[in-house]
């Protein structure tokens, strides 16, 4: 009896596990990143030879090198991804992409079983007609980013369009009625009336008569309210609302408080009692408002917005982001003391709204309409269809105050006429009111269509002070204007471009270049212009300078509603490939790899919350000058600042914000001839918050002629050679005025210079930076490599890297 009892007993506890299995297996989402293959082989089918193949995992784009290297053009085409998998009993099976760039088609067990037309954005495919419980299944995706001028973005944007699947995928399990989505509302935070209306959307195989409830935990995690109601649900798509009332002592979002809620919906079947689905979102209780001549408001509080830009790549990979590594992104935005960043020109990783969201960074969110004037009726379909998919995807985010209906929309125009205001106009209205209709709540906006400027909320001109037009020194004065014109103005776009070590001890000041356009907007054709950004060496000294007075100026002009630097790293784009690294785009605070320019501190110095002291440059490494010495610039957020050369004080100075440059830190330094050590303390007070050091080898005089290039080599923690390039006069001094191109290659093993990445040390083509240039190399298991260094005058100078 007593072996019986045991046996029923270990019977009933399997049973009873077997089922929480089963009924865990019928709702599940599990991330389906990794076992993938991939083949770039094959048109309308891929090859059948295993040749072809390579094992990767999500996200993948074709393109991580390839944009930035020295061959012409990057891969547009076709490629294959293809995966075996089981898969759980279940009603329902679906794969969601959170985002596949441009074109997708799915196919299962040989069925195509759906598409996706249009990158930057999450869709879902359903499995269920084609999926087998039994066995294994097999999966393949045809991915493409091949040139269709009915898709936005343009090709002619400042921009890669990375191919492939470029962010995560899930393999979802679901019971035959399920959640699609729900969209949450409280439009009358203002009066203080927290009433949350929802919107659930449904899509059911079979009609069930259901019960959906709703709840909302406050963010400290206690239960703030409830609601339920019977609902009868249709085979197909349909939607039903709730409202969530008796919603009391709200704590609402902003960026120094970003107090989020979570809404859970569940929807159950009444006839069994059991929960078919269950949806969860983050949501915030705020308001935002732009007065004109006032400002911007969030919660009824003025806020300057102090913002930036975000491309969604980097060095190495591409589009192919993870998410700690968007993640990184908007926490460097948010440690500078920004509270705005501009998603630059496309909807992006969810991880960057569900950070934004959570630290604190109100989001300026962007349909990919990017130049190329308008089309004919297939893209205005794929175009209404991206902004409805986008609005869908991103409706709770609370960090989203602006829905951006494109930039420079009108320019390079794809389509005869395509960019005619008669075109434009109407269509951005329709664009406006589909916003609308769906979201009163956010501010609708644009970049740089000025027939447009009174269809959005928010409007930003182009003003380019001192880099495409005028002199940073015209700010001001263009800013004023541009209020006076346009009372719905936000400033969205500023800068300029910084090659990572070149200095120069005499930028260009505010008055700008002589015979330089004298208008501070940006010209729609450069080639005709003459600018800062044409007629410039690009060196960091200038970007500090002019950072530095725009930060001046916005940071006490009354009633700015606020700007965004453009933008937070460097970026690659088809459309630079002369640049000093070619392909890129260098107007980053960060160079692409992620590591900062002296500009970076700049901001840092006006908005960090955490004390911070940087001496101008870490990258500045040889300087010329008189026997008295130069003036040295420091960036401190700090009261006040010390410092100090080769441990002898120059003396304490207050930081006086205002005061250009560098708040009034600046020193006529002493230098010896030869090294120099740096060091500065800043204090708050009597208290020691924040300190910096660096080194400056000093050269009394003038910088000779180019005698040679020295080249030499030293090992890297990671197990590289960084092979440097030094260009030298005849007494073996760093010649800081030379600014040639250096061409790298390793004879017989050109794979091994790690080149790619559109960075300095990992570019085998580059402009030397004050004469200097470095690339790292990957040394070999059993051979030696011998890397050419050649300028066009220098034929060849050579070094041999040993094997590993």
């Amino acid at each position: 009896m007593k072996k019986i009892k045991l046996f029923s007993l270990v019977a009933m506890v399997l049973s009873l596990f077997l089922a929480g299995q089963t009924a865990h297996a019928k709702t599940s989402k599990v991330l389906f990143n990794s076992e993938w293959q991939y083949s770039e082989t094959g048109i309308d089918k891929p090859s059948d030879s295993a040749d072809h193949w390579q094992a990767i995992t999500l996200p993948h784009t074709w393109n991580a090198k390839d944009t930035v290297d020295q061959v012409p053009g990057y891969r547009r085409g076709v490629s294959w991804y293809k995966k075996s998998f089981k898969a759980n009993k279940a009603d329902r099976h679906f794969l969601h992409f959170e985002g596949s760039n441009m074109e997708t088609d799915v196919y299962l067990n040989g069925k195509h079983v759906g598409s996706h037309v249009g990158g930057y954005i999450g869709f879902n495919i359903e499995l269920t007609d084609a999926i087998k419980t039994r066995g294994k299944n097999k999966l393949l995706v045809r991915v493409s980013n091949a040139y269709n001028p009915h898709l936005i973005p343009s090709q002619k944007s400042d921009f890669f369009i990375h191919g492939g699947i470029t962010r995560d995928v899930w393999l979802v399990s679901k019971n035959d009625a399920l959640i699609d989505r729900f969209e949450a509302r409280a439009d009358n935070v203002k009066d203080q009336d927290y009433t949350t209306d929802l919107t659930v959307f449904l899509d059911s195989n079979k009609k069930v008569k259901a019960r959906l409830k709703a709840s909302l935990v406050g963010p400290d995690g206690d239960l703030i309210a409830t609601t339920e109601r019977d609902v009868e649900v249709d085979k197909g798509q349909s939607q039903e609302t709730l409202t969530l009332n008796n919603v009391d002592d709200v704590k609402l979002w902003s960026p120094k408080e970003p107090n989020l809620y979570t809404i859970k919906v569940e929807l159950v079947e009444r006839k069994r009692d059991r929960s078919l689905d269950v949806a969860e979102s983050s949501f915030g209780y705020r308001w935002f408002e732009q007065a004109p001549g006032e400002g911007f408001f969030v919660n009824g509080e003025r806020i300057l917005l102090r913002g930036t830009h975000r491309h969604e790549e980097i060095a190495g990979v591409g589009a192919a982001m993870s998410n700690e590594q968007h993640r990184n992104d908007m926490q460097l935005i948010k440690d500078m003391g920004a509270n705005l960043v501009r998603l630059g020109h496309y909807p992006q990783d969810p991880e960057v709204y569900k950070a934004a969201n959570e630290i604190g960074l109100i989001v300026w969110d962007e349909l990919p309409w990017c130049r190329g004037g308008k089309g004919g009726e297939q893209w205005e379909k794929n175009t209404e269809q991206l902004l409805h998919e986008q609005l869908a995807q991103n409706f709770n985010h609370a960090s989203i105050a602006f829905w951006s209906l494109g930039n420079e929309i009108y320019w390079e125009e794809d389509f005869p006429g395509g960019g005619r205001d008669e075109i434009l106009v109407p269509y951005l209205k329709k664009l406006n009111d589909i916003v609308k209709a769906k979201d009163s709540s956010r501010l609708t906006s644009i970049r740089k269509y000025y027939p447009g400027s009174d269809i959005v909320d928010s409007f930003s001109p182009s003003i380019w002070a001192g880099w495409y037009g005028g002199a940073y020194g015209q700010y001001e004065e263009a800013l004023v204007e541009a209020q006076k014109k346009y009372p719905n103005m936000i400033h969205m776009e500023y800068g300029g471009s910084s090659h990572v070590g070149r200095h120069t001890e005499n930028p260009i000041d505010s008055k700008g270049i002589r015979g330089a356009q004298v208008s501070v907007e940006e010209a729609v054709n450069q080639t005709v212009v003459k600018s800062v950004a044409k007629s410039s060496d690009w060196n960091e000294n200038y970007m500090v300078d002019l950072f530095d007075w725009h930060l001046m100026v916005s940071e006490s002009l009354p009633g700015l509603t606020g700007t965004a630097q453009w933008a937070i790293r460097d970026f690659g784009t088809p459309l630079r490939p002369e640049n000093p690294i070619p392909y890129v785009n260098q107007k980053g605070l960060f160079d692409r790899a992620g590591k900062p320019k002296d500009s970076y501190y700049v901001y840092a110095s006006y908005w960090a919350p955490e004390p911070l002291c940087y001496i101008e440059s870490h990258t500045w490494t040889h300087r010329y000058g008189p026997q008295e010495g130069r003036e040295v610039s420091v960036f401190c957020n700090t009261e006040t600042a010390e410092l100090f050369l080769n441990d002898e004080s120059l003396g304490e100075k207050m930081r006086q914000q205002g005061q250009f440059p560098a708040s009034g830190l600046v020193w006529q330094v002493p230098f010896s001839e030869g090294e120099n050590q740096l060091h500065v303390i800043g204090r708050n007070g009597d208290e020691k918050a924040a300190s910096d050091e660096t080194q400056v080898t000093y050269y009394i005089g003038e910088p000779g002629k180019f005698e040679r290039l020295n080249v030499t080599q030293r090992k890297l923690d990671n197990g590289n050679v960084l092979v440097e390039v030094a260009a030298e006069d005849k007494e073996g001094r760093r010649l800081t005025t030379y600014s040639d191109r250096i061409y790298f290659s390793a004879l017989g093993f050109n794979d091994a210079l790690v080149d790619g990445f559109g960075t300095p040390g990992r570019s085998s083509v580059i402009e030397a930076a004050n004469g200097y240039a470095a690339i790292e190399v990957s040394p070999q298991d059993e051979h030696p490599i011998v890397v050419q260094v050649k300028t066009q005058n220098v034929k060849g100078v050579y070094v041999e890297v040993a094997a590993r």
